[in-house]
């Protein structure tokens, strides 16, 4: 029997319809559960063929958890390891070698000293930074947000470089990124399940968060649709994520990638909508399956973005 365990956190809705569905098709020596943890051994083997991830980017003991299966054959959706690598600026830097439009995007060092660290700590860091170079090249009004994690935390709209002046000490630790804003006429957000089932949905992000997939206007165009399909693969194929959603702010007819870095979606009823959330359940689970039934026992079972193969198939050999 080849189980699909799936390792969730608050999110009530989503977690036991992917059970239910999976369970449903009755695929024979395939069944789903929610994982259940008691111990964990270094390098023994997970009782799982397959597991969906919805909660390790809050909890480090599941991260820890999730590489051990990986490492010892479990097909974790998505890679632990490069979950734990990637962030929102490297995302970008990538989508633009990949092609995909993005708003201009710079680099802030934290406002506070990292713990444990001195200004000796930043003898490399010119003193000042180019504030103004950084200024002209993004331009105002802008946005400001941490350079990794999610979720619309510690986002600011910065009028003129004096609002940056007096928000950037907000912000104390974190890493942040000062990126162009895109007005936008239209705005997607897109799920992508196995690097080629895509929902592509029409999203209000100014709606308050139970309306944002409310939206009433005219279709989009369908060469518009397909750029948007096209983009989306071709950055979730990049980065390697099984299970993802990449945002579209479209502004005179060009779609921008604005967010694109999210493998543990919103997929919650209440937010997304009884079509959205049947459409997720059910590819989570064909892709579920699927994975389950190329799973191969003590073998590495992870998706590794074209960025990874690639550089892996030109690395040096020591």
């Amino acid at each position: 029997m080849k189980k699909i365990g799936i390792l969730f956190g608050m999110e009530d809705t989503f977690p036991q319809a992917f059970i239910d569905r999976v369970n449903q098709k009755a695929e024979k020596g395939i069944m789903a559960e929610a994982v259940k943890i008691d111990k964990v051994i270094q390098n023994h083997l997970s009782e799982y063929a397959v597991i969906i991830d919805r909660i390790s980017q809050d909890v480090p003991f599941y991260r820890a958890y999730l590489k051990n299966a990986a490492l010892t054959g479990t097909a974790v959706i998505n890679n632990p390891f490069w979950w734990s690598a990637d962030d929102k600026f490297f995302n970008n830097a990538l989508a633009d070698q990949l092609g995909v439009p993005l708003p201009k995007t710079v680099l802030l060092p934290s406002s506070q000293h990292p713990t444990d660290t001195t200004s000796k700590s930043f003898r490399n860091l010119a003193a000042p930074l180019d504030w103004n170079g950084m200024f002209e090249y993004i331009g105002f009004p802008a946005y400001m947000k941490p350079y990794a994690g999610g979720g619309w935390k510690n986002v600011y709209r910065l009028e003129n470089k004096e609002e940056f002046f007096q928000k950037h000490p907000e912000t104390g630790q974190l890493v942040m990124l000062l990126q162009e804003e895109i007005v936008f006429d239209e705005y997607f957000r897109v799920y992508c399940l196995g690097g080629k089932a895509v929902r592509i949905m029409e999203y209000e992000p100014r709606n308050p968060h139970h309306l944002r997939y409310v939206v009433d206007k005219a279709p989009a165009s369908k060469k518009l649709l397909a750029t948007v399909k096209d983009y989306t693969i071709k950055l979730c194929k990049g980065l390697g994520y099984d299970f993802n959603t990449v945002e579209f702010a479209v502004r005179d007819g060009i779609p921008y990638a604005i967010d694109f870095g999210n493998p543990a979606p919103d997929a919650d009823i209440n937010s997304v909508g009884q079509a959205n959330f049947d459409w997720v359940v059910e590819e989570a689970a064909k892709m579920a399956i699927s994975y389950a039934k190329a799973q191969k026992p003590g073998k590495m079972n992870l998706t590794w973005g074209t960025f990874i193969r690639d550089a892996a198939s030109t690395a040096k050999r020591f």
